[in-house]
C-alpha cells in the first residue's frame, strides 16, 4: 500500500525553508535517483535533531512531470495558468522542483537545504530560496489567523490525499504554491474594522467570522466553496510568513486531493463570482510568483527511480 509524504498532513512548524528548482536538460534519470534517496537522508536528520520535528515535501512541477515519470501522469494535473482580472494578477511560473523543508528549528532547516543542494548538484539550478517562519501563533503578517478553517486531525488527509482508486497516483497529492508580497504600509492605514470586513474574519479574538455574515468580497467569503449538495471543496493549507523590513508577505501552499478545488478557489478570488465580487484582500497584496505540482507518493518516489 502506498503512503503519503509524510509532510503533506503534518503538523504546523516554527520554521520553512522552500526551494525551487529547475531540472538542467538529459539529466532526468538522475533526478529521479536522488528524488529516492531524499526521504532516507531527511529520516537520518529527524534521528539526529529529533526535537526539531523536521517535516518536507517532494513536489514534481505540472510541466516537468512527464519527464520525471514518463509511465503516466495524474490526470488532474496541469500547469497553473497566467490570471488577469479587474486589474488582480496571478503570474504563472515554471518551476520543475519543489521542496519544501520544516522544523521547529531554522538551523536544522538550512543544513538539511544545503545537503539538498549538494546532492542535486549541477543537474539542477535553484530558481528561488525562501525562508518562512511562524508568526504570532500562527498569524499571516496582516494580523490574522492563517486558514482558521483548516482541516484537522485526520481529515487532513481526506481533503489533501489522492485516494487509493488512483493506482500509482494514490496518497499523492495536487499543490499549489504562490509568493505574495504585501503592501504593508496601505494595510495598516486601515482600521481593524476595516481589515476585518477585508478579512470576513475577527483579528483578535479566537472566532473563524466576524459576528455579521462576511461581505461577499471578504477573503474568507472568496475562499469558502462548496458543491451542488452543499459540501465544502476544503484544501489544506501550510502557508507561512516570510520577509524582512523592506519586503514582507506569505508564501501560500495549498494540498488537494482534487486539482479542480485548487483552481476553483484561485477563479473566486481573481475573477469572483457572477456579480463580479473578487476578494478584496488582493487590493494589499500581490502575487510575484505562481506554480502547480505533484506530490508523489513513497511508493511513486521510488517506482520512478527504478524506471
Amino acid at each position: 500500500m502506498a503512503l503519503e509524504q509524510i509532510g503533506v498532513c503534518a503538523e504546523p512548524n516554527l520554521h520553512s525553508y522552500y526551494l525551487l528548482f529547475n531540472v538542467l536538460d538529459n539529466k532526468h534519470a538522475f533526478i529521479r535517483k536522488i528524488l529516492a534517496k531524499l526521504p532516507a537522508m531527511f529520516d537520518a536528520y529527524n534521528d539526529s535533531y529529533s526535537e526539531a520535528n523536521l517535516n518536507t515535501v517532494i513536489a514534481i512541477g505540472a510541466a516537468y512531470w512527464d519527464n520525471y515519470y514518463p509511465l503516466g501522469r495524474p490526470h488532474k494535473l496541469a500547469p497553473f495558468n497566467h490570471i488577469e482580472s479587474h486589474n488582480r494578477i496571478a503570474p504563472a511560473n515554471n518551476y520543475d522542483l519543489f521542496i519544501q523543508i520544516r522544523s521547529d528549528r531554522a538551523d536544522v532547516n538550512h543544513a538539511v537545504s544545503t545537503k539538498v543542494c549538494a546532492l542535486l548538484g549541477d543537474a539542477v539550478e535553484l530558481v528561488e530560496q525562501v525562508k518562512g517562519f511562524r508568526y504570532l501563533d500562527g498569524r499571516d503578517l496582516t494580523g490574522f489567523v492563517i486558514a482558521p478553517d483548516n482541516p484537522r486531525g485526520l481529515h487532513k488527509q481526506t481533503v489533501a490525499l489522492v485516494d487509493n482508486s488512483h493506482g500509482i497516483f494514490s496518497k499523492g497529492s495536487y499543490l499549489l504554491i504562490q509568493r505574495f508580497c504585501h503592501n504593508m504600509s496601505a494595510w495598516q492605514e486601515l482600521t481593524t474594522q476595516q481589515q476585518e470586513l477585508i478579512i470576513g474574519q475577527a483579528k483578535y479574538e479566537d472566532l473563524q467570522t466576524l459576528a455579521t455574515e462576511p461581505e461577499p468580497t471578504s477573503h474568507r467569503a472568496r475562499t469558502t466553496l462548496y458543491d451542488d449538495d452543499g459540501n465544502a471543496k476544503q484544501i489544506l493549507q501550510q502557508s507561512m510568513p516570510y520577509g524582512h523590513m523592506k519586503n514582507q508577505g506569505l508564501f501560500y501552499v495549498a494540498f488537494c486531493h482534487n486539482a479542480e478545488y485548487l483552481t476553483e478557489h484561485l477563479a473566486s478570488r481573481y475573477t469572483g463570482d457572477a456579480l463580479g465580487h473578487c476578494d478584496q484582500l488582493l487590493d494589499y497584496t500581490q502575487a510575484e510568483t505562481g506554480a502547480t505540482f505533484f506530490v508523489p507518493s513513497s511508493e511513486l518516489l521510488e517506482a520512478a527511480a527504478q524506471g
